[in-house]
């Protein structure tokens, strides 16, 4: 293990499910809830890794010699063009809530013709470690799978109770937050970051 990890989010289900991935890498790892007053950046970026970067780079300039870790990710509807993608958490406007975005998502798909036989669909995930104000490096992960008709399902956040990943039945609001961490577009970028940070040490 090795000293405290910054994740620049103030979502505390995406630092509770990194800590799942990560928790035997680092002595501690907290988010921007534990430094008063360290509020994220603008995401006007155009790519994932390019909001994943901002926010990396934003908190490791305000927290000299700690390691920053952002994600940037959201979900890929096919049917839809690739939509919501970097705008997933937003979709439904500025004061989108998990369950108006989901709401929307069904709705846009409803208004395509053969939208049942076109919700293919990835969840996408780019990982940035910075320090100092400098990217250290990005890793990225996806998960390939289909939109439900309705959300199923209790666990996860987001649009994981719409989300069935290829090769199963049960959405990421059914399946168990082993599995799911297991095979998630986070859990696989994650991976990489591990991976990345092991040979480091």
């Amino acid at each position: 293990m090795a000293g405290t990890l910054i994740v620049a989010t103030h979502n505390a289900h995406k630092t509770e499910e990194m800590r799942a991935i990560l928790g035997d890498l680092f002595d501690e790892i907290v988010d921007l809830t534990a430094i008063p007053g360290l509020e994220p950046p603008v995401e006007d970026g155009e790519t994932f890794a390019e909001n994943s970067a901002i926010k990396a780079l934003a908190a490791s300039q305000e927290q000299p010699d700690a390691f920053v870790l952002a994600d940037d990710s959201g979900l890929e509807v096919d049917a839809l063009g690739g939509a919501p993608g970097i705008y997933s958490s937003r979709y439904s406007g500025e004061d989108a809530t998990d369950a108006s975005n989901r709401e929307k998502l069904l709705e846009e798909l409803a208004k395509k013709e053969n939208a049942e036989k076109q919700r293919t669909a990835r969840f996408r995930c780019v990982v940035t470690v910075a320090q100092n104000g400098e990217v250290l490096s990005q890793f990225d992960g996806t998960v390939e799978g289909t939109i439900a008709a309705s959300t199923t399902g209790e666990g996860g956040f987001g649009y994981d109770p719409l989300f069935v990943p290829e090769g199963y039945e049960r959405s990421f609001g059914e399946l168990s937050e082993e599995v799911k961490n297991g095979m998630s577009h986070r859990g696989r970028a994650l991976e990489g970051f591990r991976e990345w940070w092991e040979k480091k040490s």
